[in-house]
């Protein structure tokens, strides 16, 4: 078995999530300006490269590997890296392989998806009404994530709905979103927008609390703290009145540094250590450099010993720019 990847602070690194791209077909107001200019193809990873990173990554203990944007699905030929990355699931090296998705070609790939060996996606819904579902992605259409998530179920996907609560936007729909999900047999996950890239929106005009939310819920409905976990950093509750659970994501509020076992590839190859910092490497360069594995190991071990202890994510009317400057969109949801 490999040595782990051990940070400064004692915390194995045991999951990777990697941005095959930075475009999407939606422009979410939280994510993305509406006109963007996305990444030139030669700065973007090849499938091959982004196939040969994630086994490095495999081989030196990740467990986890989940594939995110941008929309990953929208990659020209992404199921052909999902096909082959399926091998390290057949020989148990690692042991989950997920996919974030905005929902809009499930119909498409959710049973190619299971053929491969994915069992569990996060689909991002952040409404389920059809027109501030619009107003929200600019560019979705509700009716066809719901016809993408009747396909998940369908080919045996286990989904969890991701939701940003916004403040004035959507955190009246909460506690419906919940009863919704919990109805389909799907989790829920509410995340607190997080201040990355420059958006034309004022975060503090968007910025709600889950502590707020959670305190809404539990004068409805019964909450108990639950020990579940997926790998990622949302604390989760079980609703006694609905049996389903709720997950808090809170960079904001509560973060979750102390027990981070992740790290983050973007699309062209750049490792951050932590969402909420800009320190990088670059594994793109050490990729292109050779065709063996020697110096992309290399860079990511000295990357892992550069993990900082946690984020300086704020949001407030003093801090009116983004604690980083790129996108979600480019370092992966």
């Amino acid at each position: 078995m490999p040595q782990p990847m051990i940070d400064p602070f004692g915390r194995e690194v045991s999951y990777l999530r990697v941005s095959v791209t930075d475009r999407c077909d939606f422009r979410c107001v939280y994510c993305m300006a509406e006109d963007m200019t996305f990444l030139p193809k030669r700065e973007v990873l090849s499938l091959e490269e982004l196939d040969r990173l994630c086994s490095a990554f495999i081989e030196k203990g990740v467990r986890k590997l989940r594939l995110t944007g941008g929309e990953p699905l929208v990659r020209k030929n992404i199921m052909s890296l999902i096909r082959s990355l399926s091998r390290h699931l057949d020989s148990g090296k690692l042991e989950e392989l997920t996919i974030t998705t905005n929902g809009s070609q499930l119909s498409r790939f959710a049973q190619e998806l299971y053929d491969c060996g994915v069992r569990r996606i996060n689909v991002s819904i952040d409404t389920l009404d059809t027109a501030k579902f619009k107003t929200i992605t600019r560019w979705g259409d509700l009716g066809k994530v719901m016809d993408g998530l009747r396909a998940a179920t369908a080919a045996g996907l286990k989904v969890k709905i991701n939701m940003v609560a916004l403040k004035g936007v959507n955190e009246h729909e909460i506690v419906q979103m919940m009863s919704w999900c919990h109805e389909q047999g799907y989790d829920l996950t509410l995340i607190e927008t997080m201040p990355l890239g420059e958006i034309n929106e004022d975060r503090t005009d968007q910025y709600l609390p889950l502590s707020t939310v959670r305190e809404r819920i539990a004068s409805e409905f019964t909450l108990t703290d639950i020990p579940y976990k997926t790998g990622g950093p949302a604390r989760y509750v079980s609703v006694a009145e609905t049996g389903g659970r709720v997950g808090f994501i809170t960079p904001m509020t509560h973060n979750f540094c102390e027990s981070c076992n992740r790290v983050r590839v973007t699309c062209t190859g750049m490792l951050y250590m932590c969402l909420g910092q800009d320190d990088s490497a670059d594994l793109r360069a050490a990729l292109r450099a050779s065709e063996s594995d020697e110096l992309l190991n290399d860079a990511i071990d000295e990357a892992i010993g550069r993990k900082p202890k946690g984020h300086d994510f704020v949001i407030d009317r003093q801090t009116r720019q983004p604690a980083v400057t790129r996108h979600m969109s480019v370092t992966g949801g």
